[in-house]
């Protein structure tokens, strides 16, 4: 299995997470250090979701991003997050929100 394949499956786990409201385990797949300022400024589902959707998983250089769409309260919004290599182990570092319309 390539590294994308490998990280695609992991970034779909998180996804199902967050979608199922299970922000324990969701939590335990971002970089520990970054949590108390990672969703400063970002936009994020806080309740039960509507809907979900993968738009994207990419390589960036020696980082992996993940983008995903969730519809929550009546609207979508698009969620893109950036993932570290921690010791074997990609762990979301950053969030930021994108347009849902520009979602490729």
């Amino acid at each position: 299995m390539s590294e994308i394949d490998a990280f695609r499956e992991r970034y779909e786990r998180h996804v199902g997470h967050v979608a199922a409201g299970d922000m324990k385990s969701a939590l335990a797949e971002m970089v520990p250090a970054n949590l108390p300022t990672v969703f400063d400024g970002v936009d994020v589902p806080r309740g039960a979701i509507d809907g979900h959707r993968i738009v994207g998983v990419r390589a960036d250089g020696d980082r992996m991003i993940g983008e995903a769409v969730y519809v929550y309260e009546g609207r979508e919004i698009g969620l893109r997050s950036i993932w570290e290599n921690h010791d074997g182990t990609w762990l979301a570092a950053a969030l930021e929100n994108f347009a849902p319309g520009d979602a490729s």
